[in-house]
């Protein structure tokens, strides 16, 4: 798998899907590493065939993979040592991978909901609200832009967002603004 194979599978994908929908709306919905592959095509969409997504919905994001890996806990220990960088955080950059969602959401233009649960441990809440910080600059309609912080008492952490029963409720507030 690739960078760019991502995008391209979630593309036609989407061309798929909206061959098949009528006039329903399709948002791109990445979690995690997927939130990258969201961006990207997204903003693919936009550039290459002048198409904005109908939403995009980022759940448990990052900025772009290099901050991810240099934040994620398990490089915790290895961060100290000469050559982290190099080794570690080159090395995706070298094989391709990129997955800028910071540089993405400057030129999108379409509504973007970030969810982030406080308890996150894979990915620090820091890296969403970087992200929402980033988009909310860029964005000329702020309205568009939306982040939503789900409390630690929940017990969401990276992987349960969805399990929120409240979650339908306020995607469907959102996708309501637009």
């Amino acid at each position: 798998p690739s960078e760019s194979g991502f995008t391209t599978d979630v593309l036609a994908l989407y061309d798929w899907a909206k061959a098949r929908s009528g006039n329903s709306s399709i948002l791109f919905w990445g979690h995690s590493l997927g939130t990258g592959v969201a961006t990207n095509a997204a903003r693919k969409l936009q550039e290459e065939r002048g198409i904005q997504a109908d939403a995009v919905v980022l759940e448990s994001p990052y900025t772009n993979i290099r901050e991810a890996a240099a934040n994620i806990p398990i490089t915790k220990i290895y961060r100290q040592f000469p050559g982290f960088e190099y080794l570690i955080l080159d090395s995706l950059a070298r094989a391709g991978m990129f997955f800028p969602s910071d540089e993405n959401v400057k030129v999108l233009g379409c509504p973007l909901l970030i969810l982030h649960a406080e308890d996150d441990g894979i990915l620090p809440p820091k890296l969403g609200r970087k992200l929402y910080e980033t988009a909310h600059k860029a964005y000329k309609d702020k309205s568009k832009v939306k982040f939503i912080t789900f409390p630690e008492k929940l017990g969401l952490g990276h992987d349960y967002i969805s399990f929120n029963p409240e979650l339908p409720a306020l995607v469907k507030d959102f996708l309501n603004m637009k």
